[in-house]
């Protein structure tokens, strides 16, 4: 075959390539295999590298398997194609099988290869090629430097992505896109708007792309950088960015605005897109439902429906999985309904969101019967039910079901393992605890994590072993974080160990001196225990900051409707109808059972009468006082559910306690830790909260 005609098959090859036209490349492989001589070591490598691209990864092995001689860009192409085929490790182990043949790869290879480490987390592979780089000389290349800022990102190691890219010489759009993306990996969203300033001011010869702007764009969203979101949106305006033509660019649009809580400007983004993706749908109606608009979420979740009958598996739980955190059962059977007519609704992690959601909603054997209809269950299936089970107070149930996994086979991840341990901690199992805490530290490939010791910290706090669980904090291998002084703060409180609180509350304020729930805290522990001019200090001193604390938020449906309800306000249109009904049932409660306030638990250096007040007006009194209201006290044989964001106090499960007793209403109450379900004066977690 002459130079020229085999020149003209390598460009027909090229088109085929960047065109994903896998037959017409097939003819022309006929042609060469026809035609004897045409099949050479460059074709076959076009040959490999246009397959590879129109997915069809056999056809690149048969033409590599037949080559006489392979160079670098022949086991390159072919590693290639197996990354953009899905298949990571078979790229890794091609990398392997060159190097056994005494070919040395090339700075494509490197990249590929890195590349397929970042998506694997596999981190000490990415080591061993990172070394290999030194070795030869390559690291300093721009197309090696970059892929190693990324496979670092992707594997956590944010400060060795950073120092690599400071090494980087000449870098280019894609070396800044790599480390402004793996700062937005790692959640440091400041650093990711700090690099793209450091870009600005490096005057290179590319502009911003759709990747710098979209990474930028979810660096504000996951930080509530609202106002720097906005400069962006203005810099593409500023620009000439014709926003409504890149679903991408206005999907992450939509999706600052929605998680920054401006619905009105999300709502103006969305219906500017030309072409809307499913991400961009899925971010609007989740950002309605999370801010309770429910009646909107549901009526562009029924639009995109008429538009699409492809809705993905992602969209359902996602909104399923918000209706389960308000526990918005109605809604959610509804949601269950419709998923099951499409073919995305029977997929493992939609199945996974109607179980958590049932738990969620406290219909423990409902959740249990979608269980055992899942075909195909995986690590979060098992998960989620382990979690259902800790938070309803049945930690037995979930140990058993814990090991019921184990022999299916299933390995529990970080996650499973903390559900199993927040169950024991939820059920004081001592034992058990320490047990599957000792088979964490003994389980290859995991390393627990401070969520895991925080745990095991609340099982020795909640046995009055207050010591035991100090020690373990001060030397346990990994940093304490603010989450487990403030468990070891909470039990100080709970036993009254006012010497230790003090400690561990200086800790924390030296640490965290900006969170206003520390202050409470502190000031909880003086309270309790009268200490009046060390609480008023305390709360003092968090007031001069200038930190407030969350308000406590309670919600209940009734006829269809969800009433919320934030402690200390009287917003309600029947607040005097629900005051006058708290008053009634505080008063047969004294009479039936000789119920008085909780008043020390009010943590105010104020006269009995005020406390009375404001315990009144906690947030699940008045939930449950408005449907009592509406219900009248005799209903007896009734549930009610209600549901707070924060954890009950000790007055108010005293309080539901007593009311179960009296009025023979049983009351469900889950609140930011767990379920307590009140029947005939007594409550599921045996007052062990």
């Amino acid at each position: 075959m002459i130079p020229n005609q085999r020149q003209n098959l390598v460009s027909i090859l090229r088109v085929c390539t960047r065109k994903g036209l896998s037959d017409q490349g097939g003819q022309v492989h006929c042609y060469l295999l026809k035609s004897g001589s045409g099949l050479n070591l460059i074709t076959s490598n076009y040959l490999i590298d246009m397959y590879c691209k129109c997915r069809e990864p056999l056809m690149a092995y048969k033409v590599f398997d037949s080559m006489p001689e392979r160079n670098v860009v022949s086991w390159s192409a072919l590693m290639s194609g197996h990354v953009l085929n899905g298949d990571l490790k078979g790229s890794l182990s091609l990398f392997s099988e060159m190097g056994r043949q005494g070919i040395y790869p090339n700075e494509f290879t490197f990249s590929t290869n890195l590349k397929a480490c970042g998506l694997l987390n596999a981190l000490e592979k990415g080591l061993q090629i990172h070394g290999f780089c030194l070795k030869i000389g390559f690291e300093m290349m721009v197309e090696v430097g970059n892929s190693l800022v990324d496979m670092y990102s992707k594997c956590g190691r944010i400060n060795e992505a950073e120092k690599v890219f400071r090494r980087i010489v000449d870098r280019s759009l894609i070396s800044w896109n790599a480390m402004i993306a793996g700062f937005v990996h790692a959640g440091y969203g400041s650093k990711a708007l700090d690099t793209f300033g450091m870009m600005q001011e490096a005057n290179i010869k590319e502009r911003p792309d759709e990747f710098t702007l979209t990474s930028l764009l979810k660096a504000c969203s996951s930080t509530g950088m609202i106002y720097a979101g906005k400069q962006i949106h203005g810099f593409l305006v500023r620009s000439g960015f014709h926003c409504p033509s890149s679903a991408t660019i206005t999907g992450s649009l939509v999706d600052l605005y929605v998680k920054c809580g401006y619905l009105f400007s999300a709502r103006k983004a969305f219906d500017q897109i030309k072409e809307k993706t499913m991400i961009s749908w899925s971010s609007l109606i989740l950002g309605y439902a999370q801010e309770g608009e429910f009646v909107e979420a549901m009526g562009l979740f029924k639009r995109l429906q008429e538009l699409n009958s492809q809705i993905d598996s992602f969209v359902l739980s996602s909104i399923i999985g918000v209706f389960a955190d308000f526990a918005l059962l109605r809604q959610g059977k509804q949601m269950q309904a419709l998923a099951v007519k499409l073919p995305s609704g029977l997929e493992t992690s939609v199945l996974n969101s109607v179980v958590d959601m049932y738990l969620k909603c406290g219909l423990v054997d409902e959740a249990e019967k979608c269980f055992a209809e899942m075909q195909l269950k995986d690590v979060i299936s098992w998960t989620v039910v382990i979690t259902g089970y800790g938070k309803h107070g049945l930690g037995k149930k979930s140990v058993r079901i814990f090991y019921e996994m184990l022999r299916h086979n299933i390995e529990p991840d970080e996650v499973c393992y903390l559900a199993v341990l927040s169950a024991c901690s939820h059920s004081g199992m001592i034992k058990e605890g320490e047990e599957l805490f000792s088979k964490l530290l003994e389980t290859h490939g995991i390393k627990p994590r401070v969520e895991h010791y925080a745990c095991v910290v609340d099982l020795l706090g909640r046995a009055g072993r207050l010591k035991e669980a100090k020690h373990l904090i001060d030397t346990m291998p990994i940093k304490p974080n603010v989450g487990i002084w403030q468990t070891l703060l909470s039990l100080c409180r709970v036993h009254g160990d006012i010497e230790l609180g003090k400690e561990v509350g200086k800790i924390l304020l030296r640490i965290d001196a900006k969170n206003p729930a520390n202050y409470v805290m502190m000031s909880n522990l003086y309270g309790q225990a009268g200490y009046w001019n060390e609480q008023g200090n305390a709360r003092e001193l968090g007031s001069i900051k200038g930190l407030k604390k969350e308000a406590g938020m309670s919600w209940v449906e009734i006829e269809r409707e969800v009433h919320f309800f934030r402690s200390g306000e009287d917003s309600h249109p029947l607040t005097p109808v629900i005051q006058e009904t708290l008053k009634e049932a505080e008063r047969r409660l004294r009479e039936e059972l000789g119920y008085v306030y909780g008043l020390k638990h009010e943590l105010h250096d104020i006269d009995d009468e005020s406390k009375e007040e404001n315990l009144r007006a906690h947030s699940e009194k008045l939930a449950i006082g408005l449907a009592l209201a509406t219900g009248g006290l005799n209903q007896k044989g009734k549930t009610i559910r209600v549901f707070k964001n924060l954890r009950v106090c000790v007055d108010c499960h005293e309080f539901i306690k007593g009311l179960s007793k009296i009025t023979k209403i049983a009351y469900v109450v889950r609140d930011a830790v767990r379920f307590h379900s009140f029947e005939d004066g007594c409550c599921s977690c045996g007052d062990y909260w």
